[in-house]
C-alpha cells in the first residue's frame, strides 16, 4: 500500500482534519504516530519524539508544512469538505479556483502540511 509522511506538530491535534477528509484511524503508536487510511493510500502523521523527527547529521531539522508536496484528496463536493476540514482545526490557504480539469482548493492541517481538496470537471 502506498504511503505518505507527514510530519505534524501534534498527532492529536492533526487527527480530526484528517478523519473530517474521510481517511481512517487504522493504527496508533502511543502519542506521536498514527497511521491513517482512505481509499488504498496510508498517511503516516509522524510527531515530536518519531524516528522521523530527528535531528539530521547536519544539524537540520524536519519540520512540518515546509514545502509545497501535498496529498490530494478527490472530493464531489468542495464547498461542504471545505467547511468540514475548517470545522475540524484546518485552515484554508486559497480557493477554490478552477482549471482545465477541475477545481482545487488548498487547506492546512494545524500544523501547515497541505492538503490540496480536488474536484475533477464533470464529463
Amino acid at each position: 500500500m502506498p504511503a505518505v509522511r507527514y510530519l505534524v506538530d501534534d498527532v492529536d491535534a492533526s487527527l480530526p482534519t484528517y478523519q473530517a477528509l474521510g481517511f481512517e484511524l487504522a493504527k496508533r503508536w502511543g502519542p506521536p504516530f498514527a497511521i491513517l487510511t482512505r481509499d488504498g493510500m496510508e498517511l503516516w502523521l509522524s510527531g515530536p519524539g518519531t524516528s522521523a523527527a530527528q535531528i539530521l547529521e547536519d544539524g537540520s531539522r524536519p519540520l512540518p508544512g515546509n514545502g509545497w508536496n501535498r496529498i490530494v484528496v478527490i472530493v464531489s463536493e468542495m464547498e461542504s469538505m471545505i467547511e468540514q476540514a475548517r470545522a475540524a482545526g484546518a485552515t484554508l490557504r486559497n480557493g477554490p479556483i478552477s482549471g482545465p480539469g477541475g477545481a482545487q482548493a488548498l487547506i492546512a492541517d494545524p500544523s501547515g502540511n497541505v492538503i490540496e481538496l480536488f474536484q475533477p470537471k464533470a464529463e
